[in-house]
């Protein structure tokens, strides 16, 4: 187990606080893995029963009944009714759930979304609700919008160093060559060779993280701006920038293109 005491810590302080626990951060930086095994651990750890623990992967195919809000608030309220105990409620990648037009009302932009359900979830008397959310459907921005202040942020990132360390096998020395190179995204620890660690970041940030910039803000047409504007960036890690700079970079480049092809 990778230990991220500082999250958990954060997960602890707001237990039962009466709002929507919000785990946000981006792809594959641990955001499933500290709710459904560190902090489930945690909560069992301290007398808290298995069955206490309601817990729904919503980007898994066997779940996509509950992608539906309304499917999704039958079913969790269905497995609360006992008032007698406190429910635990950890539903993971929220951004799952779609937004459908409301079938009890005959305005077309009457809308039900999964804020709607969660905000519903949150008024149980008998349950904590955690979610998780990433990819530009669940930005931080979008939080505060959304859930104002019935919802508790938790931001997290990729590992420090002490938690990388905490799961590396050899001396520190090793390991932090080893930060510094590839980084602390968790899965980075599990792979063997040079080789399969930069493939494998250079396939989440290709596949994923652009893919979700794209999506975010609704590029249709050739990304090849993006691709160049990440060059330029990249190319200036260290010196101060700005999007004026970045607007010169852009104009130089592309009379430089111009006078190339005549």
């Amino acid at each position: 187990m990778i230990e991220r005491p500082r999250y958990l810590e954060k997960l602890i302080s707001k237990r039962e606080n009466g709002l929507v626990k919000i785990i946000t951060g981006n792809r594959r930086c641990g955001k499933s893995y500290l709710l459904f095994v560190i902090y489930h651990q945690y909560l069992i750890n301290n007398g808290v029963k298995q069955e206490q623990i309601i817990e729904l992967a919503l980007d898994e195919t066997a779940n996509a009944k509950y992608r539906n809000p309304i499917e999704l608030d039958k079913y969790i309220r269905s497995l609360v009714s006992d008032t007698s105990k406190q429910y635990y409620i950890f539903l993971d990648e929220i951004q799952k759930v779609e937004e459908i037009q409301n079938p009890y009302l005959p305005n077309p932009d009457a809308k039900i979304t999964f804020v709607d359900t969660v905000l519903g979830f949150m008024k149980l008397p008998n349950a904590d609700i955690y979610i998780t959310g990433s990819n530009s459907k669940m930005l931080s921005s979008d939080i505060v919008t959304e859930f104002r202040d019935r919802g508790d942020e938790v931001r997290i990132y990729p590992l420090s160093f002490s938690e990388f360390y905490s799961a590396y096998k050899g001396d520190k020395s090793k390991a932090w060559r080893e930060y510094y190179t590839y980084g602390g995204m968790p899965l980075v620890v599990t792979k063997k060779t040079p080789a399969e660690k930069s493939k494998y970041l250079k396939d989440l940030f290709t596949g994923t993280y652009i893919k979700d910039v794209l999506e975010r803000h609704k590029v249709i047409n050739d990304s090849s701006d993006l691709e160049e504007l990440l060059n330029v960036i990249s190319s200036s890690i260290g010196s101060l920038t700005n999007p004026l700079n970045l607007s010169n970079t852009f104009k130089m480049e592309n009379i430089i293109f111009n006078e190339l092809k005549i």
